[in-house]
């Protein structure tokens, strides 16, 4: 259930400068919670538009998923006119979320400093590759890279295959959610103060923040390798193939062990000592898990599943995205909310993965394309329609009703 109600940042005003995935998944969240966002891009648009296929309703899906709720508007910034556009935008606005190339916005004259000249209650905040500091600051970053130097890669994939990229770009997409949990405490401070403040997210620390248990490990001397579907540090925990299918499983403490036996036919592991604990488990690794692939291997996945659900031991079918697609528990779960939409009736979106009150946000209207929204957004600063006029013949705006 999605509510059209007023949400929670209602009158709040955000420009949005970001191209790909980190930047504009903030301004979807943002917008998600009920702010204006006015997407600025290029005439030619965001370049993850054409990042296809697959489409959704002629979209590229990254973008689709990333920019619903907003309004956008095809801007040249090396045009003086666009860039007056920019700066009536930015007067008003409560925040500008920018992901362009580090030093790029300064470089314009659009900064920190001199934004919050121009206005100070002004929210500033940047998405950048490696963060404000140290000798990589001033490079830009892609998801693959980050998940490669932070160490993702090193630690995801079978044991004895290569390196293998997390098949969502975390990295971005958690960069794009801790920028908006600045923007919000940001947000919280300028009530106190009645100042702007400038804040920033990076998807190097993202990456580093993902790793916290894996670097805590690796300052003690142990460093993290590749297990597959299982956790170093439990046992037994991972996928197992059924006779029709596969399951995850995950024993996470001594209580479940005891409820999980009983299911498989291996009481008799109850009665040996050496397995009553997780790490007497872990330290047998080997003979636990051929233990555990052996009795599975003999049942069927909906019979196994049932019985560890019943005997309440964490268990879940290993779905692929059309499994997840046409999963009860998706349709349940109000994730994939209804949008109108011109052309498709049954247009949905992933929702924001929070309710308040026990209901889902509605995200407002689907993503638009280069330049939907504009014309209102310029009525509402008041440009007239001559630089209008000029500013399309020349190529350097593209603003749609």
């Amino acid at each position: 259930m999605t509510a059209s109600a007023p949400r929670p940042l209602e009158g709040v005003r955000v420009v949005e400068l970001a191209q790909n995935l980190a930047g504009p998944y903030c301004g979807r969240i943002l917008s998600d919670l009920g702010a204006d966002v006015v997407k600025i891009e290029p005439p030619a648009g965001d370049a993850a538009r054409s990042w296809a296929p697959p489409t959704y309703a002629g979209q590229g899906t990254l973008f689709a998923a990333a920019n619903a709720g907003k309004r956008s508007l095809g801007l040249d910034l090396r045009q003086a006119a666009a860039r007056e556009i920019l700066e009536g935008l930015l007067d008003r606005a409560d925040v500008l979320l920018e992901a362009l190339r580090p030093g790029a916005l300064t470089a314009l004259g659009y900064g920190w400093e001199a934004a919050h000249r121009r206005n100070r209650r002004l929210v500033y905040a940047s998405v950048l590759a490696y963060g404000e500091e140290g000798p990589l600051a001033h490079l830009p970053g892609y998801e693959p890279l980050m998940q490669a130097h932070a160490g993702l890669l090193s630690y995801t994939g079978e044991a004895q295959g290569p390196p293998v990229r997390v098949g969502t770009s975390v990295v971005d997409l958690g960069t794009g959610m801790w920028t908006a949990v600045a923007v919000l405490a940001a947000l919280r401070e300028r009530d106190r103060t009645g100042e702007g403040s400038r804040v920033s997210g990076a998807l190097f620390d993202t990456a580093l923040a993902w790793s916290g248990y894996h670097l805590l490990a690796a300052l003690d001397g142990v460093v993290a390798g590749r297990s597959g579907t299982s956790l170093p540090m439990i046992c037994p925990y991972g996928a197992y193939d059924t006779r029709d299918g596969a399951l995850m499983i995950a024993v996470g403490n001594d209580a479940l062990f005891r409820r999980f036996c009983p299911v498989l036919g291996l009481d008799a592991w109850l009665d040996d000592p050496g397995l009553a604990r997780n790490a007497q488990r872990v330290a047998r690794r080997a003979e636990v898990e051929a233990g555990v692939a052996a009795a599975m291997a003999e049942r069927g996945e909906e019979e196994l599943l049932a019985a560890f659900r019943h005997a309440g031991v964490p268990a879940a079918p290993i779905r692929d995205m059309a499994g997840v697609r046409d999963d009860p528990q998706t349709k349940a779960s109000g994730m994939l909310a209804p949008l109108p939409h011109p052309t498709r009736p049954d247009y949905v979106t992933p929702a924001l993965p929070i309710r308040f009150d026990g209901v889902r946000l509605d995200p407002g209207s689907p993503p638009p394309p280069v330049g939907a929204g504009g014309r209102s957004v310029l009525g509402e600063l008041g440009v007239a329609p001559e630089v209008v006029a000029l500013l399309e013949a020349e190529g350097g705006l593209v603003a749609l009703d």
